[in-house]
This record gives structure tokens, sequence and C-alpha cells, in this order.
């Protein structure tokens, strides 16, 4: 069932509306990412937390204790992530169904993945997230959003610090 924005939900989100002195199309811009980001971000949570669940084989303890490590860095951003939509005056998701209208990362369901190739998968998310997390760093930069830019910054890096340990956990010498 869809709805319609009705006169009372559009007032409700102007009271949402945190005063910034950014451009509000601007900020308008970094939300919308944000909340890409966002669904991204717990898609790959999520996945990771099922490869870390679902691991087997003889490296079991160190894949397992890797997978756990990075799913609680990613977790953890997922709430600077909305709170910093927040803080220029925008909403961010708000329920499961709009992780899954948003995100961009793809789900892997299937009832069994081999060790290697669950960690080749991560690697790669991380490596896409980082993509995503570099095109949202070149809006927030041109709309002078210095404190989102700041932090993408960081989250590129760890990213890009996940994607190291996981490429040195499949590559063959």
């Amino acid at each position: 069932m869809t709805t319609t924005a009705t006169h009372s939900d559009k007032k409700e989100s102007n009271d949402l509306l945190t005063p910034t002195d950014l451009d509000r199309k601007g900020t308008a811009q970094v939300g919308e990412e944000l909340r890409y980001l966002l669904a991204d971000v717990f898609a790959l949570y999520l996945k990771t937390k099922n490869f870390h669940w679902h691991m087997s084989g003889p490296h079991f303890r160190d894949y397992h204790l890797l997978l756990d490590e990075q799913a609680d860095q990613i977790f953890a951003i997922s709430d600077d992530i909305a709170e910093r939509a927040r803080k220029i005056g925008e909403t961010t998701l708000h329920s499961i169904s709009e992780i899954a209208k948003f995100q961009r990362l793809k789900d892997n369901s299937a009832p069994f993945v081999a060790p290697k190739l669950m960690l080749a998968e991560l690697h790669h998310d991380n490596l896409q997230l980082v993509e995503y997390m570099r095109n949202t760093h070149e809006i927030t930069s041109r709309v002078n959003d210095v404190a989102t830019t700041s932090l993408l910054e960081n989250w590129i890096d760890e990213a890009e610090r996940r994607a190291w340990f996981l490429f040195e956990t499949i590559r063959t010498l």
C-alpha cells in the first residue's frame, strides 16, 4: 500500500528541519547520498555478520574473528551517518523497506558460500563502498559540507583497511 504525504506529514518533516548555514539544495543532495550510504552500510553489515555466522573450514577461527571485528566497525559508522543527516536538517532511513529501496550493494542469501568466496565478495563490497563514499565526498566538498567530508575521509580509510585485510586473506602467493 502506497501512501501520499499529507499536510500533516509535511508539517512534521518541517519540524525536523535542523537549522544550518549550509545551502538547503546542497543539504538535500547530501541527505539523499547519506540515505544511500546508510542503506549500503546496513547491507554490508548484515552480509559480514551472515558470513561470520556461517564461516567454516580450517581457518574458521581467524576468519570468524576477522569478520566479527569488521562487522563491528561497519555498524559503528551507521549511527554517525544517520546523525550527520539529521545535523544538516535532513531525514534518514526509517525502516528495513527503505534499506532495501536505497541499498546498492547486493545481498547474499545463499545457504552455503565457500570461505574464500565469502572473503572475496566482502573484499569487492568494501571496495564498492569506498567508491560510493568517494562519490559522496565529491558532493559534500562541492556544497562545502566540510564536516561530512571529513567523516567520509575516515570512513574511506577504514573501508580501504577492511578491503586490504580481506585481500590479504584470499590472495595466493
